[in-house]
């Protein structure tokens, strides 16, 4: 039985008398687990045949609870898993033909040896990596392609030659973004905006991070976390002003 994801179908306002949801109302039924999900997801999500919602003849879309349960269960797969959607879909089916399915784990990397602990993006603390073949093998991607995001500097092994966490997240979308045609070459920009505003929020926290006090060094980390996320928000605000689009 899949899960129901926090704040399950029964809260969609917009369902209908049969019990099938707008997806305005899956949107903010989901949202309290996975608060990025947006509408746009949600269709390309569809377009990508791991959901079927029904249409009304006006062409609109509606979803049973069971729509929005898979939903939850892809998404979770995406954000727990880091699988692709190829690997999603051939988990679905097999879990529809009632077959047992063992969901594979991102390792975090200790004496070059992978543990069975899923690894947490982007924590210092624990110093997450991940290795060359288990990179490929979560992003379902072969040895050119990650040759070719390197060189564009997309992706940078560190010196052990694995990879930080997060590098699943930035191949996944790398690999979501050329299903509409753009190109590793074309995100160089969006590299060098990242860098840049990576050098602006350790220019403010610079001055705390050479602090003796410890707990002066602690705050830098929380202040640069933070700046992190406001810095994120406004480039995808400017993003959607810069389109004239607007939040669902």
């Amino acid at each position: 039985m899949l899960h129901t994801p926090s704040g399950g179908a029964g809260h969609g306002t917009a369902a209908t008398d049969s019990g099938l949801m707008s997806i305005g109302a899956v949107l903010n039924a989901l949202r309290g687990e996975f608060p990025e999900v947006t509408i746009s997801k949600i269709r390309f999500l569809e377009s990508e045949g791991l959901i079927e919602p029904q249409r009304t003849p006006s062409g609109y879309r509606k979803f049973s609870a069971q729509d929005v349960e898979r939903l939850g269960h892809v998404l979770r797969m995406q954000r727990d898993h880091y699988l692709p959607l190829k690997v999603i879909r051939e988990h679905l089916e097999a879990m529809e033909r009632g077959e047992a399915v063992q969901l594979p784990v991102v390792g975090r990397q200790r004496d070059g040896q992978a543990t069975s602990e899923p690894f947490e993006p982007l924590d210092p603390a624990s110093a997450a990596r991940i290795g060359r073949d288990e990179l490929l093998s979560a992003v379902g991607v072969g040895a050119q392609e990650l040759e070719e995001w390197e060189s564009y500097g997309l992706l940078t092994p560190v010196e052990d030659g694995a990879y930080d966490a997060e590098a699943v997240t930035v191949a996944l979308l790398v690999v979501e973004l050329g299903r509409f045609g753009i190109e590793p070459r074309h995100l160089r920009a969006m590299k060098a905006a990242a860098e840049r505003e990576a050098g602006l929020v350790d220019q403010v926290v610079a001055p705390l991070k050479r602090h003796r006090n410890p707990q002066t060094r602690a705050h830098a980390e929380a202040r640069a976390k933070e700046l992190a996320g406001l810095t994120v928000k406004l480039h995808a605000a400017l993003v959607r002003t810069a389109l004239g689009l607007r939040l669902p």
